[in-house]
């Protein structure tokens, strides 16, 4: 189970960095120009927020597998972690008229999304 909550870490990782790309690859420079000052403040510092959660995340998941595994607390984060994914999976589909779910990059995070749902809930199930 200790390989699976360290998989858990290269996951949040990988969304760590790929929320890194949003700038370059969501043509911010330009995009962000179309809404309000203070939107465009809200939106980067909601991603900036977002990228240290998944790093931290990413190394609780590689530092302290085991203390994940086998304190309530560590519990708790598992299953807070699982309820993000779920919730995120969810997001995707009643946000679909803006988020295409044909484009494939839309296909793919909603897959990693769905796999970080179940990857955070096994080990917790399989404790209790």
């Amino acid at each position: 189970m200790r390989t699976l909550i360290v998989i858990c870490g290269i996951h949040s990782l990988i969304f760590a960095l790929f929320h890194c790309l949003f700038w370059n690859k969501l043509n911010w420079k330009n995009e962000l120009k179309k809404i309000t000052p203070n939107n465009q403040a809200v939106m980067q510092i909601l991603n900036l927020r977002v990228i240290y959660i998944f790093f931290f995340h990413s190394f609780l998941c590689i530092y302290f597998s085991t203390e994940l595994l086998y304190t309530r607390l560590g519990n708790a984060i598992l299953i807070g972690s699982s309820l993000f994914w779920i919730g995120r999976t969810i997001e995707q589909f009643f946000f679909k008229q803006l988020l295409p779910f044909k484009h494939p990059v839309n296909i793919i995070v909603t897959i990693l999304f769905i796999i970080g749902s179940v990857i955070y809930l096994i080990p917790f199930t399989n404790l209790n």
